[in-house]
């Protein structure tokens, strides 16, 4: 596959540039080493619409990123720059414009710093969440990161998309926790942003503002400019943890449940709540529960609550983080109960894991919930994996993730809206929104209301459904005002669309931007939902 309107000769002419800078054996042009990068979860597999590749190059260093942009640049190529690339059920390292190049930043993998007396790392691309993990353990650093689920990606990578973990509210939003970039600019121009724009300052991953416009935003979930270098805050490690559960007997207590809730993590005393529905998953055992939920007059309670009284599963729980001193977070956690058992008849609480730090080799492996308390894993790869309730699981998924205000009203709505949206298409994975559906709490402030659709390698009719049940969503949340943070490249466009406040200012603000700093698009045309000039009006 030749990159979109460039002959063969020049495309002959960048790969002997690419493999003059990186060496032979880090250009990869075969049908095999390509298709490492088409998207494991792409909903359009093996369909015309499929997000392919051309090439990918693997420089080792920020000045081998700078020729690979000018040589681009020069030609006209358009490139699509991944650290990792993993991001999977949002793109994985598939392109938004088929034919681009893969800078693929993954030798880019030197922890460059980290400092536990003022809590910080510089990381390169390359640097995945169990490269730093290991970094401080091996140092006997005394730190910790958040991570995401599951935790091989890029540090880099997961905050440039807007990606997040499980802690405090303070680090588990990855981009608001980053501090410092360095980009290399359509041109092959090195910057660095915040501190880092002046020569010699030890505070790069200090102060992420500097001097003048704040600029950083602009290389997250958008084409203007390759990263390749971050700083990140860190945390310093708690003397204990505690992990407690809520359980609440009606479907209507989630309301105080969240409003408490806010309380306590919005006055700094929690780490992130996790709310569940043990009827969620007790619904695939029972058909009595699982047509409560199917039911028309479910969104009213009454019959959930019977259930709950009969059966003794509650509705909702609340799993709480507690982080500090022994004497503290104990303390945190009497206020709290104290809280929901004035707000809530009928309150249950249950001690999950309670831990005192530091921990060794052994303590560590036992520990419940590792991402809480910062630990990269693989675990989450076991949720829909082959089971008796899940016999034939699907090839991956498609994560549709609607902002929803944190109300237990709000998410009631939702919940409705969504639910009857996907009844109405005649949609019922297993997965499905429904009355049971649970708030997601990984951003600070906000409620994401995620869902997975399966995604398949060799049924194209699943693939299809999901994808219209995408779109529909979409355009659904958009109605009632629930947007997206985050979408594969093949909604980006749709997504991007949504948010049309003035006759979509953003969009044009972003193009107006876009045409300024790459005139000839050729940094990650498309990322974001917007492009270049040439290819609007080509149509792309």
């Amino acid at each position: 596959m030749l990159p979109p309107n460039i002959s063969a000769e020049a495309w002959e002419q960048a790969l002997a540039a690419f493999r003059r800078t990186v060496g032979d054996e880090w250009v990869f042009t075969s049908d095999e080493d390509t298709g490492l990068y088409r998207d494991a979860y792409s909903p359009v597999w093996d369909e015309p619409e499929e997000r392919l590749i051309s090439a990918a190059v693997a420089p080792k260093s920020a000045e081998e990123v700078q020729v690979i942009v000018r040589t681009a640049h020069e030609h006209g190529i358009p490139v699509f720059p991944i650290s990792t690339g993993k991001n999977l059920g949002y793109g994985g390292s598939a392109p938004n414009l088929s034919g681009s190049v893969i800078i693929d930043m993954k030798r880019m993998n030197k922890v460059i710093e980290v400092d536990d007396k003022r809590h910080f790392a510089i990381v390169e691309p390359g640097v995945s969440y169990f490269d730093l993990y290991r970094h401080i353990q091996d140092n006997n650093l005394n730190v910790w990161i958040d991570v995401p689920d599951p935790g091989w990606g890029s540090v880099m990578g997961n905050a440039l998309d807007h990606g997040v973990g499980h802690t405090w509210y303070n680090y588990r939003d990855h981009f608001n926790a980053h501090c410092g970039l360095e980009v290399v600019l359509p041109d092959g121009e090195m910057m660095r942003t915040g501190m880092g724009a002046m020569p010699g300052a030890p505070t790069f991953a200090d102060f992420r503002y500097g001097f003048g416009p704040y600029v950083d935003g602009l290389f997250a979930q958008a084409g203007f400019g390759v990263v390749t270098k971050m700083g990140i805050h860190l945390m310093p490690p708690p003397d204990a943890f505690l992990h407690r559960r809520v359980l609440v007997p009606r479907r209507e207590d989630l309301i105080p449940l969240i409003e408490i809730t806010n309380r306590l993590e919005d006055a700094g005393l929690i780490g992130m709540p996790l709310y569940e529905s043990p009827m969620f998953y007790a619904q695939f055992a029972d058909p009595e529960l699982r047509a409560i939920g199917k039911s028309a007059d479910v969104w009213d309670g009454n019959a959930v609550n019977r259930y709950s009284a009969e059966k003794g599963v509650a509705p909702w729980q609340l799993g709480l983080s507690f982080y500090g001193p022994m004497e503290v977070v104990e303390a945190s956690w009497r206020h709290a109960c104290g809280l929901y058992e004035k707000a809530i008849p009928g309150v249950r609480f249950e001690d999950v894991e309670t831990l005192s730090f530091p921990l060794d080799a052994h303590q560590a492996e036992a520990v419940k919930h590792k991402v809480l308390i910062g630990m990269p894993n693989m675990n989450v790869f076991s949720m829909g994996a082959r089971s008796q309730t899940n016999p034939e699981p699907a090839d991956g998924h498609l994560l549709f993730s609607p902002m929803v205000p944190r109300t237990g009203e709000e998410v009631f709505k939702a919940q409705r809206i969504f639910t009857e949206g996907m009844t109405a298409m005649g949609v019922d994975f297993p997965y499905a929104y429904g009355p049971f559906t649970a708030p997601f709490t990984w951003i600070p402030r906000v409620f994401a209301l995620t869902t997975g659709l399966p995604v398949s390698r060799s049924d194209t009719a699943m693939n299809k459904l999901s994808r219209d049940t995408m779109s529909r969503l979409i355009a659904l949340g958009a109605e009632h005002g629930y947007g997206e943070y985050r979408t594969p490249p093949l909604f980006q466009d749709q997504v991007m669309g949504t948010y049309n406040f003035n006759d979509n200012i953003l969009r044009r603000f972003c193009e107006t931007l876009k045409d300024a700093v790459d005139p000839k698009g050729i940094i990650a045309p498309g990322c974001g939902g917007f492009w270049p000039a040439i290819m609007r009006k080509a149509g792309k």
